[in-house]
């Protein structure tokens, strides 16, 4: 397998003033992990038609700024893969790799390093998991979200939170649609129906906000606000967790040591987790 020369990670904000200073602080650590592995590693903010201190944030961490108002998270992402592809017009795609998160979201120090682990061992595409941060969640909603969900399995579920993807299979599917929502999960679909190699690893999870309304109508805000809670009552063993309140204690920050698998079940909205 074509062994990686540079990474590209692509972040959309939509006035994120309030969680993206700890988005790119996570994201300069993983940064600085990977940057020994590969030639280079930068990191590109698209701000979407924001109108608070996203800008000035952006620019404090020192990162790539592209523009846009689109409101459109699919057009951002393809914005953001666009000048990253520019910057690096020098590296084949196939040596390319483009890491994707939220604004909202912040990703362990090992994330790019575990992204490269495992486009060496041959994967086009790594589908990473994520978890809201508890602190905004009811009890029973923690107890619901344990009782729906196992540490250290890789369930497959598509995150524009946590994907990473070989430039070149991008290329191939087309791209990210102009979509306002559920765009990580068509892209992914078009790359499987093109041949990529998708990776599904839940070894280096990503903290996303557990807020209850999102940037889009649909989404994961969506999914923890309604579904959540109905889907662990269909889970017999968690009944008496969600009607008390109790959840496991939360696993240590940023993943597990379970095995990656070659396996993609991509869901839409109403029942991504």
């Amino acid at each position: 397998m074509t062994a990686i020369e540079a990474i590209g990670v692509v972040v959309p904000a939509h006035d994120e003033e309030e969680l993206l200073g700890a988005c790119l602080a996570a994201l300069a650590r993983a940064a600085q992990e990977a940057r020994p592995l590969v030639r280079d590693v930068r990191i590109w903010v698209v701000l979407d038609a924001c109108s608070d201190r996203s800008e000035e944030i952006a620019r404090a961490a020192g990162v790539e700024i592209v523009r846009v108002d689109a409101c459109n998270v699919g057009r951002a992402r393809a914005a953001g893969v666009e000048a990253l592809t520019a910057a690096f017009a020098d590296v084949p795609p196939a040596r390319l790799w483009i890491g994707n998160t939220d604004a909202d979201s912040t990703v362990p120090p090992h994330w790019l390093t575990d992204q490269l682990r495992l486009a060496d061992a041959g994967a086009d595409v790594v589908i990473g998991t994520v978890r809201p941060d508890f602190r905004d969640l009811s009890a029973e909603q923690c107890a619901a979200w344990w009782a729906t969900h196992t540490p250290g399995v890789a369930n497959g579920h598509v995150h524009g939170a946590n994907l990473g993807v070989r430039a070149s299979a991008l290329l191939t599917a087309g791209g990210y649609a102009p979509l306002a929502e559920h765009e990580d999960v068509d892209l992914v679909e078009r790359m499987r129906q093109t041949g990529a190699v998708c990776v599904a690893a839940d070894t280096a999870w990503v903290q996303t906000s557990g807020r209850t309304f999102g940037r889009t109508d649909g989404g994961y805000a969506r999914y923890l606000r309604e579904d959540l809670v109905p889907l662990a009552r269909q889970v017999p063993a968690s009944a008496a967790a969600v009607s008390d309140g109790t959840a496991p204690e939360a696993a240590a920050s940023g993943g597990s040591e379970s095995a990656p698998r070659r396996e993609v079940r991509d869901r839409d909205g109403a029942a991504r987790a």
